[in-house]
């Protein structure tokens, strides 16, 4: 199995940082995973800005040559990690610049004239790790979970990608958010994990 990160924080001394040391980790234990590539967006100086004019245009967005890298890398993956913090309710903007473009229609999915696109990403699967401040109780009950439902059946489904796990952890400001308890999580999760 081969597994992408997604990694969306702008600080290294951060607990999703501490997250996907821990998904390194876990991984490089696992007989399962054979190779584990990061993707650190803003590291690698992503630009989220979406820009459509005469001579770029959407449609061509699949075909895109600056973007040519980050296609060739979910090609490969067989498993996509996704981890950010959640920030307003929702992944922050720089993995939905990353999402709009990468995403994109004769890449990810095909019009085929049905409700439905075909998803062209099929076969994949995602996990996604997040943490907030407020408390993990707060996205399903005050906005109806709309973070999993934007991830799982805007984005994923749609493309796709049936398989999705998500580790939402809240509380992640407070001394009693049990940091290290939720990292070991994560570690036995990626030690084991098959598929």
């Amino acid at each position: 199995m081969k597994t992408l990160v997604v990694y969306t924080h702008p600080n290294h001394q951060s607990l999703s940082y501490a997250f996907l040391q821990e998904v390194v980790r876990g991984s490089r234990e696992n007989a399962n995973i054979e190779d584990i590539r990061i993707l650190d967006l803003y590291e690698e100086g992503f630009n989220p800005v979406l820009i459509f004019n005469e001579r770029k245009r959407r449609r061509d967005m699949h075909a895109d040559p600056a973007l040519a890298k980050y296609r060739e890398q979910l090609i490969w993956a067989d498993k996509i990690v996704f981890i950010y913090p959640i920030w307003w309710g929702r992944p922050p903007a720089m993995l939905l610049g990353y999402i709009d473009q990468m995403f994109a229609s004769g890449f990810a999915y095909r019009d085929n004239g049905r409700l439905l696109p075909e998803g062209l990403l099929k076969g994949k699967s995602v996990v996604c790790i997040s943490t907030m401040k407020g408390p993990a109780l707060y996205p399903m009950y005050w906005l109806y979970n709309a973070h999993k439902t934007l991830m799982r059946k805007a984005l994923f489904n749609f493309v796709g990608i049936k398989k999705v796990k998500f580790f939402e952890f809240g509380s992640m400001e407070s001394p009693r958010g049990r940091h290290q308890e939720k990292l070991h999580k994560i570690y036995r999760f990626f030690k084991t994990v098959a598929a």
